[in-house]
């Protein structure tokens, strides 16, 4: 069992709902990366998605983009991503580290290359948006035997066939994106999500995150009762964006407590 397939069992078994923040790697600053990455898990993260910079994040919004930008330009790339999930492996061994991001680094690293070195890094899953499932089954395959999850995304627009063909491959959880068009965008409809987790139950046999458009506690506490977990990530980058350096790490820890608080309440 993986560590996001024991931490998933482990909330279901406790009747808790999991918490997954997302930060990109290197934003405000790659020394701020690892202190941002202990403060969620202080602040109650289950689970950590870490964005890898990427210059044309096509399924991100303007925030997220930005945070890209902003990684990129202090020399932000693959390698240094894995670098500081090793460093963040030396202090925590429990808490699962996604790497979300694109095809292009990888590829240009080459697959093999970079599922062995994710795997020393201590990385526990990878969610490639532009990766299709349809064409993923020998990457999948090679993560899966180097004791890694393949997570993948699902959106309102997804045919009954596009999640029968995640849910044979995809392991740890999935990622149901909320709302049509990018992140950061729109408000939700709970009712549409609620509508659509039983249809993704019927193929996926793994647990269901939700996330793009949950800002608050309410609104993940709303998400969380018809979902396995959540996902947070453009309103944490404008926590970022909108507190001095000398508090951000703090100001993020004091957001992700009171998601915890409200999914736990």
């Amino acid at each position: 069992m993986s560590r996001i397939q024991a931490c998933m069992a482990a909330l279901a078994a406790s009747n808790k709902k999991g918490l997954i923040p997302f930060i990109t790697a290197g934003d405000p600053d790659p020394e701020l990366t690892l202190p941002l990455m202990h403060a969620l898990v202080e602040g109650g993260a289950d689970i950590i998605e870490l964005g890898v910079p990427f210059s044309d994040p096509m399924a991100d919004g303007p925030v997220i983009q930005r945070a890209s930008e902003r990684a990129l330009l202090k020399g932000v790339g693959l390698r240094d991503v894995l670098e500081m999930v090793k460093q963040f492996r030396s202090t925590n061994q429990v808490t699962p580290v996604v790497l979300m991001g694109y095809a292009n680094p990888i590829e240009r690293m080459g697959q093999e290359q970079f599922i062995q070195a994710a795997s020393e890094a201590g990385v526990d899953g990878v969610l490639v948006v532009d990766y299709p499932p349809e064409e993923c089954e020998y990457f999948a395959e090679n993560m899966h035997k180097n004791g890694m999850d393949t997570i993948f995304l699902l959106a309102p627009t997804s045919t009954d066939e596009r999640i029968a063909q995640v849910g044979k491959i995809a392991t740890g959880y999935v990622y149901y994106v909320s709302l049509k068009g990018v992140t950061g965008s729109g408000a939700l409809d709970l009712d549409a999500v609620a509508a659509m987790i039983p249809r993704i139950k019927r193929y996926v046999n793994v647990p269901v995150g939700v996330g793009f458009g949950i800002r608050d506690g309410a609104t993940a506490k709303a998400i969380a009762s018809v979902s396995d977990a959540v996902v947070i990530g453009s309103r944490i980058i404008q926590e970022l964006e909108n507190t001095p350096r000398e508090q951000a790490v703090a100001a993020v820890q004091s957001f992700i407590t009171g998601i915890r608080s409200a999914l736990d309440n």
